[in-house]
């Protein structure tokens, strides 16, 4: 009666205690596996890293689409020359004018031939295994994902179980006080619970330090920071049994993205070989445009003196020939000669004719040129391209081939780790339920002064034994499942 008198005061203040170690804030953020896997999606960096080689494979596409289409280019020229004298063939060119040009063209042109056709298939089949590539990925990060939020719920789970044996540790302290009190006990009893107790303090804080790094393991997979207080709401108590192992292969073979890429890739290598010998085939091209110029004088006076000098030097010259005619006695029409002048009005349309530059355009005649070219030879290189051109198609076909193989082999390999783990977590579930039993029994055995502490204590080690592994052959039936899902790619659930 003495000794539960004891307890009853010692023992509500042992529970007191614990109860204010595992107070914890009010203010928590919760993150199910469901959420855990978009937040991935979204922001993990090599994920996106792949994600965005998408970009490049939809550009070259359009690219090769595009060369079935004809192409056009524009320019303009403009241009001041000093004016000057230049030495051509032996006859001086040039003017004392500086000289003002401009120049537009606008090309237009087609080539084909049967590499044309062939490049929008292939890059077709490249951008189809960049697809595949991203599914890949996306299945990969799922599964590291999957792994590592269940890596912080054992984590979870170990501490609680440290924690519990902290309470049975605390009792036992409580207990070996109370027996000493009254007699029925030792202050060796009570040293060895109090040991035990340290001991199991410091598993606790060990256990709660490891959850927090399996944590930020987690967010570093997720691709954001970390939030405090973070509480993982998906529990997997699911332990049902996975399809066949036929159908998960025969699943596998069709929708693995690894193997899909391969597929892809490896016809690419065969549409290579046709791109490859498409370089025997002639070509057609075909370009045609407009283009204009302008030229003009800086000085526009200078037309309008060589315009005067021409029209002096004419009158001159009929001046000339009429009086020889007169001094011939023949007709002359020496009044005529002096009606031979430049006037204003000629000169204003010098002027205006001068203002050409930079946009006052003459058009250029305009022409088209068709040209069928055919390759002859080039020094044995197209059938070096085309040699490895097979060569790469056989590396695809091998490629394809060594990983269908690797598949049968993980998927398989995946199915029978599942099963046994499966077969682990109900016999370990039975050791730790009997563990759990034989702890009880020897608590009680200890209060009614049956057996010693060695006893209790030996006891609490086995069922903590059998709890932690009952603990890791339930999460390794979950992580074999997730990797179960990765080897098929695809969830299974």
């Amino acid at each position: 009666m003495r000794l539960c008198f004891i307890l009853a005061i010692l023992l509500p203040g042992a529970a007191f205690a614990q109860a204010s170690s595992a107070r914890t804030d009010s203010t928590r953020s919760t993150l199910s596996l469901g959420d855990a896997l978009n937040l991935a999606v979204r922001n993990n960096p090599a994920h996106l890293s792949v994600i965005n080689n998408r970009r490049t494979a939809d550009a070259a596409v359009r690219a090769a689409a595009g060369q079935l289409l004809p192409n056009a280019d524009a320019s303009f020229l403009a241009q001041r020359q000093q004016g000057g004298t230049q030495i051509f063939g032996g006859t001086s060119l040039g003017a004392s004018s500086d000289i003002n040009q401009s120049q537009y063209s606008i090309g237009i042109g087609y080539r084909i031939n049967r590499a044309s056709f062939i490049t929008p298939k292939v890059e077709r089949a490249n951008r189809n295994a960049v697809e595949a590539d991203i599914a890949g990925s996306a299945q990969l990060l799922r599964a590291g994902v999957t792994q590592q939020y269940l890596a912080v719920l054992q984590a979870q789970d170990r501490a609680s179980l440290q924690d519990t044996l902290l309470v049975e540790a605390q009792s036992q302290l409580v207990l070996a006080k109370a027996r000493a009190l009254v007699g029925s006990g030792t202050q060796l009893d009570v040293s060895a619970a109090e040991v035990t107790v340290g001991q199991q303090q410091v598993q606790v804080i060990q256990a709660r330090n490891q959850i927090e790094i399996e944590k930020l393991r987690l967010f570093e997979q997720l691709g954001v920071e970390q939030p405090g207080n973070v509480v993982l709401t998906t529990q997997f108590d699911d332990m049902s049994a996975p399809p066949p192992l036929a159908d998960l292969l025969a699943s596998a073979r069709i929708e693995n993205p690894v193997v899909l890429a391969l597929r892809s890739r490896q016809k690419v290598a065969d549409l290579n070989i046709k791109a490859a010998r498409s370089q025997y085939s002639p070509t057609l091209s075909v370009n045609t445009g407009l283009s204009g110029y302008t030229y003009s004088y800086a000085n526009s006076d200078f037309l309008i003196q060589q315009a005067t000098a021409t029209t002096v030097s004419s009158r001159q010259s009929c001046v000339r020939n009429e009086e020889v005619r007169a001094a011939l006695n023949l007709s002359n029409q020496l009044a005529q000669c002096q009606a031979i002048t430049f006037s204003d009005a000629q000169a204003a349309a010098l002027r205006s004719s001068n203002r050409q530059f930079p946009f006052n355009f003459q058009s250029s005649p305009k022409s088209i040129t068709a040209t069928l070219s055919l390759p002859l030879f080039d020094g044995f290189a197209r059938e070096q391209r085309v040699q490895e051109a097979l060569a790469s198609s056989d590396d695809a076909r091998f490629n394809v081939r060594a990983r269908e193989l690797a598949l049968t082999a993980d998927v398989t390999s995946a199915y029978l780790t599942l099963t046994t783990a499966a077969k682990t977590a109900a016999i370990q579930e039975q050791n730790s339920a009997k563990a759990k039993l034989e702890l009880k029994f020897a608590q009680d055995r200890y209060r009614t002064g049956s057996v010693t502490l060695v006893d209790v204590t030996t006891a609490r080690a086995a069922y903590e034994r059998a709890e932690s592994d009952r603990i890791n052959a339930i999460f390794d039936y979950h992580k074999a499942y997730a990797a179960l899902e990765s080897a098929v790619g695809r969830p299974l659930k």
